[in-house]
């Protein structure tokens, strides 16, 4: 038996992925060549500043997703999360890139705690947001319908985030970004809020004894294990490859707009094959649609490297490869959260699933922050010369390697990883195969 929610709950809930799909991207977008090419900081140092920040949201999330779970607020256990913290998040965005650009380390240390800031914010809107589709509904092809819906959302989010903020940055400076990536953050958080007023919840009693005691059971979950792993390896790799973008568009492709035509290439197909990947999941189940997306990832980023020859046609088929592998690597872990969770739920009979988001928007995170980081590092391997933003520097060999290298074989083998730790995971058979409600 199926028990679909309203339209408008899905629409509603789907608006959340503009904020996080706009704060995924901009900043692994944009932050590594601010830091290196506009301030002027060394590409390990950078690569640092960005990872650390994020690296708190480790901490952070579990802890956002316990509190969430003990929330009694009239207006449900979620909701009121998304207002407040997207909105706390939305200025402090725009506070990140409204310091100084000199000198370097004054510059330097204001980012880094707005950054910090940033990531607290976010910890506190992603985790309940995340969190919500177990209490939605109990339905496994529900989950997935209302995921599809987000990762539509989300695919057009980047697209608008990931396209304009670049043009903005270049033509109105890095302030005028940060505000306008801020409003937008702050549409996004409004609108989940709003649209989600008065939609169904299934919230189950909050689990008794200490965050400690959660994390423990989470962990002993293996399906959980298996598909949270599989998702920060990917994580990782899509921040190595949203990290390389404005260096692949200047230094390889010698093509300001190639920044947005990428963008272009990795969205557009993701929009169009998103309903496709829910068909599939309806008919094979969601472990056998992702184990397929993660093929395409594969195959898209080792073509990427076609963008060390600077070549833009086969370098944009790559973008577009990668794109339909990453719209059924949103749709099918995202739809298989809440099933493990709500399945841990109904069979305990206790609420961890705060804590089970907490942990994997946790992970997630982590992956992001690892990506421009594993590209710093590549970066630093090469030889790239940093500068500020009045200094144009032509890039060694190396340098342009290791920008093609980190930007198409690294994220590669990352997800290839990935494939082998999708293996322990087994829930989806149980639930296909059930012939009750879920």
């Amino acid at each position: 038996m199926t028990t679909e929610l309203p339209a408008r709950v899905r629409r509603g809930y789907a608006l959340g992925s503009v904020a996080t799909g706009t704060f995924g991207t901009v900043p692994g977008l944009l932050l590594l060549p601010y830091l290196t090419d506009e301030i002027g900081i060394g590409a390990a140092l950078a690569g640092v500043l960005v990872f650390a920040p994020k690296a708190w949201d480790v901490v952070l999330n579990p802890v956002a997703g316990r509190i969430s779970d003990r929330s009694r607020h009239r207006a449900g256990r979620r909701r009121p999360f998304l207002v407040r913290a997207g909105l706390a998040l939305a200025a402090l965005f725009a506070l990140m890139f409204a310091g100084p650009t000199e000198p370097s380390a004054l510059a330097a240390a204001w980012v880094a705690l707005a950054f910090l800031a940033c990531a607290s914010a976010y910890a506190f809107f992603q985790v309940p947001y995340v969190a919500m589709p177990a209490e939605l509904t109990l339905d496994y092809a529900e989950r997935t319908r209302l995921m599809t819906w987000r990762v539509v959302v989300l695919a057009l989010a980047i697209l608008l985030s990931g396209a304009t903020a670049p043009i903005v940055a270049e033509q109105l400076g890095h302030t005028a970004m940060g505000v306008y990536v801020g409003v937008v953050i702050a549409i996004g958080a409004l609108g989940a809020w709003w649209g989600t007023r008065g939609a169904p919840e299934h919230p189950t009693e909050t689990a008794p004894g200490t965050l400690v005691d959660q994390l423990r059971l989470v962990g002993a979950n293996p399906d959980f294990r298996a598909v949270l792993l599989t998702f920060v390896a990917q994580a990782a790799a899509i921040g190595t490859v949203l990290a390389g973008v404005a260096y692949v568009a200047d230094d390889l492709l010698d093509s300001t707009a190639a920044n947005t035509f990428l963008f272009v290439a990795f969205v557009g197909p993701a929009l169009l094959v998103t309903p496709v990947w829910e068909r599939y999941a309806a008919r094979r189940g969601k472990r056998s649609g992702y184990t397929v997306a993660t093929g395409f990832l594969v195959v898209g980023m080792v073509l990427l490297l076609t963008a060390h020859e600077g070549w833009l046609v086969p370098t944009y088929v790559a973008a577009a490869l990668v794109g339909i592998g990453y719209a059924g690597a949103q749709v099918f872990p995202m739809a298989m959260l809440p099933d493990v969770a709500a399945d841990d739920a109904q069979r305990s009979g206790e609420n961890r699933i705060g804590v089970f988001t907490g942990v994997w928007t946790a992970g997630e995170t982590l992956g992001l922050a690892l990506g421009p980081g594993i590209f710093a590092l590549a970066l630093a391997a090469g030889g790239y010369v940093s500068s500020t933003s009045d200094v144009t520097v032509d890039q060694p060999d190396g340098a342009r390697l290791a920008i093609a290298v980190g930007f198409s074989l690294v994220p590669a083998a990352l997800t290839v990883l990935s494939l082998v730790l999708l293996r322990g995971y087994r829930l989806d058979e149980r639930l296909r195969s059930a012939d009750v409600p879920r």
